[in-house]
């Protein structure tokens, strides 16, 4: 049998030692494929097609090495010639398919159904910008683009394509598919569409680009900038081909396996992940009626065939379009949805349930709880709140559809790839048997009392923050402490998500250490986040971080104390080093507004504590860890629910109410933050603070210092109690398994291979 280093040394075609980091990685790619390839399984039954805007599958290489049970054996014969994996991940561009924990989850999914064995591919688009590629410069950030696709993509072209029809025109899209590998399991298929004519060349001053020239731009970033029409009209067109190119692949797939299309949905299962693929609906009517099939039994093939995962509370965030514009991108798919908005109104006399309003805007949540068999919210508490609040009156119309499925993350990637010494540890204690099913992690309980077995744990920590401390000083030019506590709030820039409750928290500690009240142990808080582009508050709360940082480190007195770093272009490369780094994990949205979260998931599995609010899954884990293994804080749903709904909550009122929160909030405009930052935005962040703070910082800011107060006392006054909870976290982390999630999805929706 040949061995790694022999088998590598024939796909490059010289010895390892010779080999450039290039040449090696290429030549892993080479192995992947092959190897991937022979994992591929015939379809039998109903088959998966997850569709979704974005995909945030991360580096690729050592998570499919891994995967493919060939990790440990090319490490070892890398080493051997002298040659490091982790230098040769390093020649691997990250690809720029997602944003946030939307896009992590679908690349959590695939990997769970092809662990699982399930047959199930992903439908979306090939960006070639992704978001952006985030920078700072002078305390603000600048968007660039974020290229990543060259000729050795993982992403690989197909001669398959589809006719698009946009406004009128015809476009052609090409499918790319991208090979998804299952641990120990079987390859699916992540499914990538774009156009050939795009081009690259026409972004200009940063990610600016002619926003009418479509068959140029229309996959070059993911959510284009929607502040004007141009923008709004061009996710439209992106949705779009996604829809309409991946209905026509499903349909040809199921009919290459035999379906006539009557019987669609006993060969296909369709997951629409949020409400960006929604067209799929009318899509597939439209297809099917092309076929031959007769409206209302198209539409009762795709409600079989189809299904709905709601990601939000936030009304905003529930796409819905003027149907003006609708009329204009895809005017052949109006007339089906006039019809399917026709026979909404027949089954209810409820306006507010209607796919077209009174406004002439089309709903499309509202068109997909309609005409698809299953709603599903993404933790217990976000599907509570959309039954009882949000999405009361679908419920009481059709009961039968609503259920819950919680988030979950893949276990590969967010603790065998990114924490190999961790992972050591536990395997010397229970065994390998956690690897292929995460429950197992739960045999780690009985060590919570082993002072042995923790002191282990805080060492495999320590390790991990001196190396995040090495990362962070050679990619962002930062020194810290790695013996200081570790704070980390790394998601999505967002109002709700209340990055500015951090903010003044932290304003609040600069006061407090000038003043001689020093904290328990020195704190260093680490951010990682990107604001949409025409996101102005999201971007003054950057700048305001930026600017504290550097107020901060220019005081003798609080600097030994206080360090805010802001780690630029956040994404999955990043989160691998600072999540097994992270001693306390900022979960502090607005109770009520976060439909899950998955970040929390991630970083108790790596053995640190939750800060957080009752809100999305930060309910299940304090259920599985228990209250005194959690840092909860501040208002409930039903306080936060009940204060919306009675319109009296004045933030003035706790800003004049409270000479603390008053002290931080002025600061943002003082003069060391002037003398440091620009004025325009700092004003402007005080400004929506004081007089609008719709995610009610303010009231839950009090609750916030204390509980945080609490965590930095025990983290420095109990450190065996601190690695007894962490333990205790890590072994409760099992039942946030994508692979637990995926299988509850197909028990009770798809019924895949059925």
């Amino acid at each position: 049998m040949q061995t790694m280093t022999e088998t590598l040394q024939k796909l490059i075609g010289k010895p390892l030692v010779e080999s450039t980091d290039q040449e090696i990685y290429l030549a892993l790619l080479d192995l992947v494929h092959s190897k991937s390839a022979a994992q591929v399984r015939p379809v039998n039954g109903r088959k998966l097609y997850y569709i979704s805007a974005e995909f945030l599958i991360g580096k690729l290489l050592s998570n499919n090495l891994i995967n493919l049970g060939l990790y440990d054996d090319v490490r070892d014969a890398l080493a051997a010639a002298g040659k490091s994996l982790s230098d040769i991940e390093e020649v691997e561009p990250e690809p720029s398919l997602g944003n946030g924990g939307l896009g992590r989850l679908a690349a959590c999914f695939l990997d769970s159904l092809a662990t699982l064995n399930l047959p199930g591919d992903g439908i979306g688009l090939r960006y070639h910008f992704g978001l952006f590629h985030q920078s700072f410069a002078d305390g603000l950030q600048n968007e660039l683009p974020d290229p990543w696709l060259n000729e050795h993509s993982w992403a690989e072209k197909t001669d398959i394509t589809y006719p698009v029809t946009l406004a009128g025109k015809p476009y052609t899209a090409r499918l790319y598919k991208l090979a998804v590998t299952g641990y120990e399991g079987r390859t699916n298929t992540l499914n990538l569409f774009d156009l050939d004519t795009v081009d690259e060349s026409i972004v200009h001053d940063g990610i600016q680009f002619d926003k009418t020239a479509i068959d140029k731009n229309l996959t070059l970033f993911l959510y284009p900038d929607d502040s004007d029409e141009a923008g709004r009209m061009l996710r439209i067109y992106q949705q779009y081909l996604m829809v309409s190119a991946g209905a026509q692949l499903i349909l040809a797939e199921c009919a290459a396996r035999g379906c006539n299309y009557h019987d669609l949905a006993d060969y296909a299962a369709i997951q629409i992940n949020d409400t960006h693929p929604s067209m799929v609906i009318p899509e597939l009517i439209r297809l099917l009626g092309e076929k031959g099939i007769e409206f209302d039994e198209a539409v009762k093939i795709v409600t079989d065939t189809c299904a709905y995962t709601n990601h939000t509370i936030l009304a905003e965030a529930l796409e819905t379009w003027p149907r003006s514009y609708l009329d204009k991108v895809v005017p052949q798919l109006m007339p089906v949805i006039e019809k399917l908005d026709a026979a909404a109104k027949k089954r209810t006399n409820d306006t507010g349930l209607a796919i077209i309003d009174a406004d002439d805007r089309v709903h499309m949540a509202h068109m997909d709880i309609h005409f698809t068999h299953s709603t599903n919210g993404v933790a217990a508490l976000h599907t509570k709140i959309l039954k009882e609040s949000e999405l009361n009156g679908f419920y009481k119309l059709y009961p039968e559809k609503f259920n819950n499925k919680t988030n979950g993350i893949t276990f590969r990637r967010w603790l065998l790839e990114c924490d190999p010494a961790l992972v050591k540890e536990i395997e010397s204690l229970i065994g390998p048997g956690f690897r292929k099913d995460a429950a197992e992690l739960e045999k780690l309980l009985p060590y919570a009392e082993d002072a042995n077995v923790l002191q282990k744990f805080s060492q495999v920590k320590a390790d991990n923050k001196k190396a995040l401390a090495d990362w962070l000083e050679h990619t962002q030019g930062v020194k810290v402490d790695p013996t200081a506590m570790f704070d980390i709030q790394s998601k999505r820039l967002h109002e709700y998500k209340r990055q500015q409750l951090n903010l003044l928290y932290l304003i609040h500690q600069y006061f407090e250490i000038r003043a001689g009240h020093t904290p328990a142990v020195p704190l260093v808080s680490i951010f990682g986040a990107k604001a949409a582009p025409a996101y102005i508050i999201a971007k003054d709360i950057i700048h305001a971080l930026l600017t504290l940082s550097k107020v901060i480190a220019a005081d003798p007195l609080v600097a030994p104390w206080l360090q805010v770093v802001f780690v630029e272009n956040y994404n999955v490369t990043a989160a691998e080093k600072m999540i097994p780094a992270c001693d306390l994990s900022e979960q502090i949205s607005l109770a009520s507004k976060e439909a899950s979260g998955t970040g929390n998931m991630k970083f108790m599995l790596n053995g640190a504590l939750t800060l957080g609010t009752m809100d999305g899954a930060n309910v299940e884990i304090s259920q599985q860890v228990g209250n005194e293994n959690i840092y909860i804080f501040g208002q409930t749903s039903g306080q936060v629910i009940h204060r919306y709904a009675a319109g009296d909550y004045n933030p003035a009122d706790w800003y004049e109410g409270d000479p603390n929160l008053r002290r931080a909030i002025d600061f943002l405009t003082g003069p060391e933050m002037l003398a440091a930052g620009k004025e325009e935005n700092l004003a402007r962040l005080q400004h929506e603070l004081k007089t609008k703070d719709w995610f009610q910082t303010l009231p839950d800011f009090n609750a916030y210092v204390v509980r945080k107060g609490q965590a930095l006392s025990d983290y420095a006054c109990d450190p065996l109690g601190w690695r007894r909870k962490c333990l205790i976290n890590i072994s409760k982390a099992g039942f946030f398994s994508s692979d637990r999630t995926i299988a509850e999805y197909n028990s009770d929706i798809w019924h895949l291979g059925e």
